[in-house]
Parts: structure tokens; C-alpha cells; sequence
């Protein structure tokens, strides 16, 4: 550490080393030092060399020590293997004892390795012999098992043959069908069983079996099926608690008696057939003696009133939809019993009839298509069953649609169908779908049809006829009201807009007998009195269907505000001619030219007029607007209408006379504003 503190210089004692003679004596020109100080710059870290550089001690002394240290280890080390030799001996014997029992070890485990050799090849043996064994059981068993189930399969047993020959058709019955069932078709199917010698014992008797189940369950169906016929069976009943316990005995002929399944099918279809029918024809007949007639071809809009024989059975009958609407919120409900019906006397359009005979039918149809979809597994049956109870409703409905000229029954039919298109779809039973529509598309053109002579009956009418001195609103306009209403409603709540085109033309072929039956009045104040009530009336009648109104509604709201205005003009110029005359005229011109400028002999006998009877006036037009309208509420409103106009006309005047030269000499004669209001309020609250 001092040297290192110290910065030791190795320049003075590398000059002073001296090599002996003995090294032999070196030129400088065979030494080369170049390099040196670098080596000993990199070996001044270590601290023996810089040890011996700081003593000064010289190379060939220390090598000589170095040399005498390494020769006393040697030495000493011979002496500790000296000391130790006994030990080495011993270990060199041991180790040779362990090498002797290693090799023993060795020949003994060589030996139990041939040993298990020989074991392993047995095991060997035996597994090969275990797996062929093992094989060899399950061939047995499986040849085994074939040949139980192909004796089980073949035989007939003698239980068997007594339950097929003699046994009653009962659960048992059927069991046993299914046993024989399997047992035939084993036979028939397994070609290797057709060659075997048992067959030839057995086919024989299996065949005769066959026989005489097929012929014994034929004969029992048929049994059942005659029940059918009975008067008053709940087939129903007998079809699901009887008949469908016996299903396996229609699969058992289907499988092994077509012929014979072929014949109990036909039987079924020919029986039921026949049933359904009678039960359908019975049904309508006693229909028939319930049905009310609403319309004949007579009962038309615009037909006269004396021809039409709608008094007897109620206006609201033909052309008015009132409860009958209340047919589509029972669609569901069950079929009118005619008996109960006629003992109470009821009489009904013929659109219940209608509903309660298409609900008889779609639950008939939906039971007899599910069962004959389980029992027979056949959905097409029901089309061949039904064929006659088809034809049956389609000859009643064929000598009832010709002769309905109710177009009111009519829609509702039409949506009766519509809802019957519903359930069936709801139910997922189809068997119905083209019979519905055809029903639907025969409806259609009727109602076009009966819709048509309604139309035709406006438009051809005989005004001269149809007129009468009154301007109170007319049979033809009610009727008219209350069929667009009824149809109004029910197009609204079921329908799909297709009969709004058809009603306005009706609409319009109204419009035009309206206007010719006004005209007939000679004054045209009662001309527009007439159409006013008729307006009035035909809206109150749609609004009373439908509050949204339509069309329609709009259109006479129109013709009624515009008809209004017209009478309020016509009422006022009747009690006030020469002052609404003075108001239009002298009023409107220039007021600042001489010539134009009223003076106080043109206003004032109006002033004086008006003032004398102005109330006895308004009293006059009350009383003529409540003789006029037949309507209180309308009547009502156009009087305050024509208030209302009166005062604007009055208010003109009086500004009138402010400007007139002297008009102030007037203002004793003239009534005030408030005073004309205040009739006006009297007669809104008689309002």
C-alpha cells in the first residue's frame, strides 16, 4: 500500500540489475527491452511482484527460494501418503470385497431375469388363449340371442291362438294384434327366415291367424261404426272414448288387410257422410224457421216511402247497423239451439243464422279432421266426409244469397268469414280454407250487386215523386245516412277500406238528388232551410257511427257552413233589406268624393227604422229559425250567426253617421252596441 501511495518508480532498480556470468553475457544488441516499462507498468498491481521490486531482492534468489519452498511441500507430502498407506490397503481391499459381491449380485439378478422371461411368454400365452376364449363366448351368446329371438319371432304360441280365434277385441285384444303384427313382418322382411325349415311349419298357421284377426277386427269396426247411425249419438263422445282406444286395430288392417282396411274406410266415409248431412240439413231447416226478413228488393234509398215496406219491420232495420254489430263481438260464441230459439219465439237477421251455422260447422270440421288425422292417419278423409255436408249448406246458401238484398247482412257476413279465416287459422286446422273462400268470393259480388240497386235507385229516382212540401230533412237522406254510417263503422273497426270508393259515388249520387229535391221549393231560402236540415242531420247521424268522421262527414260539414252563410245573408236581407242593402253600397264607395258621400237623409230613416223594430225583428227571426230547423241545437247556432252579422252590419251604419254632415242629431235614434249584445247573450242562453 505504501508503494502504491508512495508512486514507485521501477527506473532506478530495473538499471541497477546485474545478470551473473552464468547467464551469459548479452550485447544489447541481442536484448531487446523495448516494451518493458509497459509490462512492468501492468505488473506493479500485483502485490508479489511489487513485493520483491520493493526489497530489491533478485530474480535468481527468489527463484531459488521459490524452488527450495516447492521441494519441502513435495517432501512433506510423501510422508502423508507414508502415514496413510495402511489406510489405502485397507480401502484397496474393500473395494475388492465389493467388487466380488457386485458380481454375485450380477449372475443372481442375470438368473431372474431369464426367469421372468419365461414367466412373460407364459402370460402371454395365456392372454392369447383368454382373448379366443372370450371371443368365441361372445360369438355363443350372440349366436345364442339370434337364435332365441329368431325362435321367440317364429313360434305362435298356443295363448296366442286362442286370444286371435276366440278372444273379445279388448285391450288384451289389441296386445296381442301388435305380437302377431311383429311376427308377420319378421317373416315377410328377414330373407335368411324364408329359408329356414321352421317357416314351412308355421307360415301356414301365422296366415290363418292373419285371417281371422283381419276378419274378426272388421267385423267389430263395422259394429262400432253402425253406432254412428243412431239417432241422437254424441259422436264426439264415441269417436274419442271408443273408437281411438281401438286405433292399433285400423293400423293392424292397414298393414296386413289392405283390401279390407280399403273397406272399413269406405264404410267410415259412407257413414259419417251420411250423419253429417242429415245433421247439417236438419240444422238449417230449423234455421229457417228463425230467420227475420230485414230487406227485399224494395228497400232501396231512394225508393218512395209508400212502396217500401220498411214501417212494418222498423226503418233502423234496413238501413241502420244499430245491436247488429254485436254479431262480430259473439263470433266465438256457441251455436244457436233451434228448439230453445223457436220456444221463445225469437226471430233473428239472417247474418246470426249465418254466424251460428259457420260455427257448427268449423267445430264439426275441426274434430272430425283431428280425428280422422289420428285414427285413420289420414288428413285427406275429411274432404271426402265432408263432401256431402258441403253440398248441403252450398244448396242452402245458394237459394238464400239470390234472394238477400240486405247489404248491411251482407258486410257482416263477409266479416263473419273473415274472423271464421281467423280461428281456423289460430286452430292450424286447414281443411276449411278453400270452402271459406269460397264463400267469401261468392259474398263480394252480392254485396257489389245489392250496393248497386241502392246507387241506381238515387240516381234514377223520381224527384217529382220523392218531394214533399216540407223542409224538414227527408226519409231518403236518413236512410241514406244510416247506411254510409253502418258501413262507415264497420269498414272502421273490421274492414280494409275496400267499400269507401263505391261510397262516394253513393255520396255523390246523393249530393245530386238533394240539390233537385231543394229546387222544387219555389223560394230559395226554403231551398237552403232544406238543405241545411238535411246537412245537419246527415252529420249528426254519421258522428253518432264514428266520432273520427271521414271524408264524407267533412264534405256535408262543408256544404252545411256554406249553406248557412247563404241563409244568415237570406234571413237578415228579410227583416233588413235597406240597411244591408245601404251598408254594401254606400259604405264601399269612396267616401272622400262628393258625389259618393251619403248624407243625412239617406241614413236617417234607416237610424229611425232600425231603432223602432229592431228587437220585434230579431224576435221574428228567432221564431222563424225554430220553426225552420228541426234541430234545436243548428237552429240555434245560426240565429247567433245572424246576430252576429246583424251587429257588424249595424256597427258599418253607425261609423257611417259619425261621418255624415249632422249625424250627431242622430245619436238619440241610435241603439247602442251593448244593447244588441245584450240580445244576443238572451238568446244564447236560451241556447
Amino acid at each position: 500500500m505504501e508503494l502504491q501511495k508512495s508512486g514507485f518508480d521501477l527506473g532506478p532498480l530495473v538499471g541497477d540489475l546485474n545478470l551473473d556470468e552464468d547467464t551469459g553475457s548479452f550485447c544489447s544488441d541481442d536484448v531487446s527491452l523495448e516494451g518493458l516499462q509497459e509490462e512492468l507498468e501492468e505488473c506493479k498491481e500485483d502485490d508479489e511482484v511489487a513485493n520483491i521490486l520493493s526489497k530489491g531482492t533478485k530474480l535468481r534468489e527468489h527463484a531459488k527460494g521459490v524452488e527450495n519452498n516447492i521441494r519441502q511441500v513435495e517432501l512433506d507430502s510423501i510422508q502423508d501418503y507414508i502415514k496413510e498407506s495402511d489406510n489405502l490397503v485397507s480401502l484397496h481391499d474393500q473395494i475388492h470385497d465389493c467388487d466380488n459381491i457386485l458380481s454375485q449380485m450380477e449372475t443372481l439378478l442375470s438368473g431372474f431375469q431369464a426367469e421372468i422371461g419365461s414367466i412373460s411368454s407364459e402370460i402371454k400365452s395365456l392372454q392369447e388363449k383368454s382373448m379366443d376364449m372370450g371371443l368365441k363366448l361372445k360369438n355363443r351368446k350372440v349366436a345364442e340371442s339370434n337364435l332365441a329371438k329368431f325362435v321367440e319371432d317364429i313360434i305362435v304360441p298356443p295363448r296366442m291362438v286362442d286370444i286371435v280365434v276366440e278372444g273379445e277385441v279388448n285391450d288384451e285384444y289389441l296386445r296381442t294384434l301388435e305380437i302377431l303384427s311383429r311376427k308377420i313382418k319378421f317373416v315377410e322382411v328377414d330373407v335368411m327366415v324364408k329359408s329356414s325349415k321352421a317357416l314351412k311349419d308355421v307360415q301356414p298357421e301365422m296366415e290363418k291367424l292373419r285371417q281371422k284377426a283381419v276378419s274378426k277386427v272388421f267385423e267389430f269396426i263395422v259394429q262400432k261404426l253402425y253406432a254412428l247411425r243412431k239417432p241422437k249419438t254424441n259422436i264426439q263422445i264415441l269417436q274419442q272414448s271408443v273408437l281411438l282406444k281401438y286405433k292399433y286395430a285400423i293400423i293392424f288392417l292397414k298393414e296386413h288387410g289392405k283390401e279390407i282396411y280399403n273397406e272399413v274406410r269406405a264404410a267410415y266415409v259412407d257413414t259419417m257422410n251420411k250423419v253429417f248431412s242429415a245433421h247439417f240439413r236438419a240444422y238449417i231447416q230449423a234455421l229457417e224457421k228463425l230467420q227475420m226478413d230485414i230487406a227485399t228488393s224494395s228497400d232501396l234509398i231512394g225508393v218512395e216511402a209508400w212502396t217500401v215496406g220498411i214501417f212494418k219491420k222498423g226503418r233502423s232495420s234496413v238501413f241502420a247497423l244499430g245491436e247488429r254489430i254485436n254479431i262480430l263481438k259473439e263470433i266465438e260464441q256457441p251455436s244457436l239451439i233451434p228448439h230453445i230459439a223457436e220456444a221463445g219465439s225469437h226471430k233473428y237477421p239472417y247474418e246470426v243464422l249465418f254466424r251460428s251455422l259457420h260455427k257448427l260447422l268449423m267445430d264439426t270440421a275441426t274434430s272430425e279432421y283431428l280425428f280422422c288425422d289420428d285414427f285413420f292417419e289420414e288428413g285427406s278423409l275429411f274432404s271426402e266426409i265432408f263432401a256431402g255436408p258441403f253440398t248441403v249448406i252450398d244448396e242452402h246458401f245458394n237459394s238464400i244469397l239470390p234472394n238477400c238484398f240486405d247489404a248491411i247482412g251482407l258486410m257482416l257476413m263477409i266479416f263473419i268469414i273473415h274472423q271464421h279465416q281467423l280461428i281456423m287459422s289460430r286452430r292450424r286446422i286447414p281443411c276449411l280454407d278453400s270452402y271459406l273462400d269460397k264463400v267469401n268470393i261468392s259474398l263480394w259480388p252480392r254485396f257489389k250487386m245489392v250496393f248497386d240497386l241502392h246507387l241506381n235507385s238515387l240516381r234514377n229516382a223520381n224527384v217529382k215523386t220523392l218531394w214533399e212540401d216540407d223542409v224538414h230533412p227527408h226519409y231518403v237522406m236518413r236512410r241514406y245516412a244510416e247506411f254510409t254510417a253502418s258501413l262507415n263503422h264497420l269498414n272502421a273497426e273490421y274492414g280494409d277500406g275496400q267499400p269507401d270508393l263505391n261510397l262516394e259515388r253513393l255520396r255523390m249520387a246523393v249530393d245530386d238528388l238533394l240539390n233537385k229535391m231543394a229546387k222544387m221549393f219555389t223560394r230559395p231560402k226554403l231551398q237552403t232551410v232544406f238543405l241545411i236540415n238535411n246537412y245537419d242531420m246527415a252529420i249528426a247521424v254519421l258522428k253518432e257511427a264514428s266520432a273520427e268522421g271521414g271524408k264524407i262527414q267533412l264534405h256535408f260539414e262543408e256544404m252545411l257552413k256554406s249553406n248557412t252563410a247563404v241563409y244568415v245573408e237570406e234571413l237578415l236581407l228579410e227583416h233588413f233589406s235597406d240597411l244591408i242593402k245601404f251598408v254594401k253600397t254606400r259604405t264601399s264607395e269612396d267616401m272622400g268624393s262628393s258625389t259618393g258621400k251619403p248624407s243625412i237623409t239617406d241614413v236617417e230613416p234607416l237610424v229611425k227604422d232600425f231603432a223602432n223594430r229592431w228587437k220585434a225583428a230579431i224576435e221574428l227571426m228567432h221564431k222563424d229559425v225554430i220553426t225552420s230547423f228541426s234541430n234545436f241545437l243548428c237552429g240555434m247556432d245560426i240565429l247567433k250567426a245572424a246576430l252576429t252579422q246583424l251587429l257588424l252590419y249595424y256597427t258599418r251604419l253607425t261609423e257611417c253617421v259619425k261621418g255624415v254632415s249632422g249625424g250627431s242629431a242622430l245619436n238619440k235614434d241610435l241603439v247602442s252596441i251593448s244593447s244588441i249584445l245584450y240580445e244576443i247573450k238572451k238568446y244564447s242562453r236560451t241556447f
